[in-house]
């Protein structure tokens, strides 16, 4: 179970990770520890996602939750977690992520993760990421299915990382949405942060950081569906969920940020209906331009079928 932790700031002017290693050091929480903390976005500044080297001021209030320790990637023992190879390679190895497998170990979840899963197939893993992320470059949600690439090596892993942060990587997504949006497509730009109360969600909020979601109708169903392609030209957490709830057409089965529709049942409808469809960036290595899709999973394209029989009857 997480630690939670608050300060307030006595003095201005010491960045953020310098701040918290000198508060915490008799704890065993080394810099690199925090920054890692920082990086996942555990770390909050009133309220606000902040970077290691943020100048705090007087008076500022930290709340920083620290997961359990643990085992090293190196330590970790692989163990059979259902996932599908799309490509692999010595750098790398793409897959398809069912819905219901969380991403990496952390609080609450020590076994069972695609990361487990990944490590029994190939046995090794990139080590950039250290104790809680070991080979993950990029994450999904635990309920979203799709395409994610994972890191063999330090090499390959910090090449792609760099490719995430210069936004080189091309992600689009597939999504049924509650509603029928209006046009047939959009752009949305709406900064995200952390919700000022719940913690565990993102809300839209104006001192947010910049978010912008691109879509267009795929298909509509008359009972009041439509599905949607979508673009992401930033990556923020739960960017997709947050940005169609405020569009008032909340992804289907969301249960953080969406309705609750006594049609979910009969739809086959148990999670939240968000796939990521296709993945673009270039090998590490060779530089090679490569494009990854992964088909909707069999519950979505259940849940699609029976709006569609129901279109055509």
């Amino acid at each position: 179970m997480s630690q939670n932790r608050l300060f307030v700031v006595d003095r201005a002017g010491q960045r953020l990770d310098l701040y918290l290693a000198s508060r915490l050091e008799g704890e065993g929480l080394t810099r690199s520890r925090i920054q890692q903390l920082i990086r996942a976005e555990t770390v909050l500044v009133n309220g606000i996602v902040r970077k290691a080297k943020y100048l705090l001021q007087a008076g500022d209030n930290l709340s920083l939750a620290i997961p359990p320790e643990i085992s090293s990637a190196s330590e970790l023992i692989g163990e059979p977690v259902a996932f599908v190879t799309l490509h692999e390679d010595d750098d790398l190895i793409v897959v398809a992520k069912p819905p219901g497998v969380v991403v990496h170990p952390g609080s609450g979840h020590s076994t069972a993760t695609l990361v487990h899963g990944v490590l029994h197939h190939c046995g090794e893993l990139s080590g950039i990421n250290g104790d809680l992320r070991p080979g993950i470059v990029h994450r999904l949600d635990k309920d979203t299915s799709g395409v994610m690439v994972v890191a063999k090596t330090d090499f390959a892993h910090q090449a792609l990382a760099d490719q995430f942060k210069r936004r080189e990587v091309k992600k689009i997504y597939q999504a049924l949405v509650d509603g029928k949006p209006i046009g047939q497509a959009g752009r949305v730009e709406l900064p995200i942060g952390r919700h000022p109360v719940h913690r565990k969600k993102m809300a839209v909020r104006e001192d947010g950081r910049e978010a912008v979601t691109n879509w267009r109708v795929l298909e509509r169903f008359a009972q009041g569906f439509a599905l949607l392609e979508l673009g992401l030209e930033t990556g923020r957490t739960h960017q997709i969920r947050v940005h169609m709830a405020a569009l008032s057409h909340p992804v289907a089965g969301d249960p953080v940020y969406g309705r609750k529709n006594s049609r979910y049942p009969e739809l086959g409808i148990t999670r939240q209906c968000l796939h990521a469809h296709t993945l673009s960036f270039s090998h590490p290595r060779t530089g090679e331009n490569l494009r990854f899709t992964a088909p909707l999973w069999p519950d979505m394209l259940y849940t699609l079928e029976l709006l569609r029989q129901v279109d055509g009857s």
